[in-house]
């Protein structure tokens, strides 16, 4: 398994449990510099250290008429002023191979959204950035399928790929995971993530809007660090239920410390740590 560095964060081979947290999509500036505030408080109480995550626009809303996000330009400068104020490290997803410099040029990790595994050119730029790249593994696809998008960003000469798994469909409006996938792409030589909230989505199922079951978020978390997993991504807001995108999956920030908690302590036994 490779190893290398999410701004601070050593990552894959004797690397440390970490978490990827934040909104689904950047809100406003004020909502990101609370949550991120959340996040160093944590790393403070837990000694779990943590990415934060805003998406500038989701590209791949259910409806046309949903939130999509404040768009490239201002939202890098919103991450950009995190970053500098929190010295958290950054993620967030890039949609097209044209953003990847731009992003590239502020953020501590590029993220593939799941439904753009296999999108060559958009693999290609972002490896091309030298940044670590987070490919989330699409819910249409194997997990031995993933060596094709690793390879893709291998291509580049940048080994610094972190893949995600995020469940797989299973009929209509309906994901399901298999952790034996966490092994199966850690055999590619990659860190593996896991994705606790998405993982509980229901595609589609709102209609207009996915739905989920969050309440399931940490009993998936939990088996999937039992089961391997380098580290936890999760979608937190103060208030999920008014939240402008996956409403129906974030975790409320009440209960981020809890999980995170529980994870470290199983991921401490299955790496033999004290």
């Amino acid at each position: 398994m490779s190893s290398f560095q999410v701004g601070q964060i050593q990552v894959g081979l004797k690397g440390e449990f970490f978490i990827i947290a934040g909104p689904c999509v950047i809100e406003s500036q004020s909502l990101c510099e609370q949550i991120a505030e959340f996040l160093v408080n944590l790393q403070k109480t837990t000694s779990v250290k943590c990415v934060f995550k805003a998406s500038f626009d989701k590209a791949n809303r259910t409806s046309i008429n949903s939130f999509r996000g404040p768009g490239l330009e201002k939202g890098l400068k919103i991450l950009d002023d995190i970053r500098t104020k929190t010295g958290l490290p950054i993620l967030t997803d890039v949609h097209e191979a044209a953003q990847a410099k731009a992003v590239g040029q502020v953020v501590d990790c590029l993220q593939i959204p799941a439904f753009l595994c296999r999108q060559t050119d958009l693999l290609v730029a972002c490896g091309n950035t030298g940044k670590p790249v987070n490919i989330k593994k699409g819910q249409f696809v194997s997990p031995d399928e993933m060596k094709n998008c690793v390879g893709k960003v291998r291509s580049t000469g940048n080994e610094k790929i972190l893949l995600t798994e995020r469940g797989t469909f299973f009929g209509y409006n309906r994901l399901v995971n298999d952790m034996t996938a966490i092994g199966a792409m850690q055999q590619l030589g990659c860190p593996v993530v896991f994705d606790t909230t998405h993982s509980t989505q229901r595609p589609g199922g709102l209609g207009t809007a996915s739905a989920g079951t969050p309440d399931m978020a940490p009993v998936l978390g939990r088996a999937a660090i039992a089961a391997g997993a380098n580290a936890l991504f999760m979608e937190i807001h103060p208030d999920p239920a008014n939240a402008l995108c996956d409403a129906a999956c974030m975790l409320t920030l009440k209960d981020v410390q809890p999980l995170v908690e529980s994870c470290k302590q199983i991921f401490n036994i299955v790496h033999n740590r004290q």
